[in-house]
């Protein structure tokens, strides 16, 4: 349902604020292919960046892909070893691909558990790109949504001891208080949460922001993804009625 505030594409379409992605099915790609697992990635990684350039161009604002989860450690030691290795590469060509279509990069998740040279990367791609004013694109990469929350408890703890918060003040939190302990302070909510490979799975992705996101699966591998299949979601996206809680208004 579109309101007054909606971006309206050419074809009359309501272009979600926020789409965040679930990129799955790299691996799945590669072997129906008989290709080692590390090339469903570096095929994921090319759509990646055609996506993003996509997403800018239809006026979405901000894009959160899940790019390596917490869990993804548990994965072989060549695979991990294989991502790691496009991240060092990815990390520096996506400065090229940000600039050119005026975006600004943003990373969640624990970076510290990163060699010191990826860390050095994701942050001199946040600092050139920093004051580009279109879309934000935003990285998931070593991220889980429980270790973010239980990260913000943390956080909001020590804060609270340090300043010496009253057991008054402590009660007194609310859900937006609350969201500024996050990963994702000063974004707005995902609109829509796109999952492809055919899994219905949120699996420990943006738990707390995604509580009233419209979620699209489709079988589609991601390295196959493309802006068509961008649009179907979007166009999905617009049959919904979103109601937050409440009830349809008649």
């Amino acid at each position: 349902m579109q309101n007054p505030n909606d971006i309206i594409d050419s074809e009359g379409r309501s272009i979600p604020k926020h789409i965040a992605i679930i990129l799955d099915g790299n691996g799945r790609w590669a072997e129906r292919r008989g290709l080692p697992r590390a090339m469903g990635h570096k095929q994921g990684c090319e759509t990646l960046e055609t996506i993003v350039a996509d997403c800018a161009r239809l006026g979405v604002q901000y894009l959160t892909v899940y790019g390596f989860s917490t869990e993804n450690w548990k994965r072989s030691q060549e695979e991990v070893g294989a991502l790691m290795k496009l991240f060092r590469f990815y990390m520096t060509k996506l400065i090229k691909v940000a600039n050119e279509h005026n975006v600004r990069a943003r990373m969640i998740g624990e970076r510290s558990r990163f060699a010191p040279d990826i860390q050095e990367g994701i942050c001199r791609l946040e600092n050139e790109t920093k004051d580009n004013t279109g879309m934000t694109f935003v990285f998931a990469v070593n991220y889980g949504s429980r270790d973010e929350i239980v990260r913000a408890i943390r956080k909001y703890t020590i804060e609270a001891i340090r300043s010496g918060k009253s057991e008054e003040e402590i009660l007194a939190l609310t859900e937006q208080d609350f969201s500024l302990y996050l990963d994702t302070a000063g974004m707005p909510d995902p609109d829509l949460v796109i999952r492809t490979s055919g899994e219905f799975r949120i699996s420990n992705y943006l738990l707390w922001q995604s509580a009233y996101a419209e979620y699209y699966i489709t079988p589609v591998l991601w390295p196959d993804f493309n802006k068509e299949e961008l649009l179907k979601a979007i166009d999905n996206f617009n049959t919904r009625e979103r109601r937050f809680g409440g009830r349809l208004k008649k």
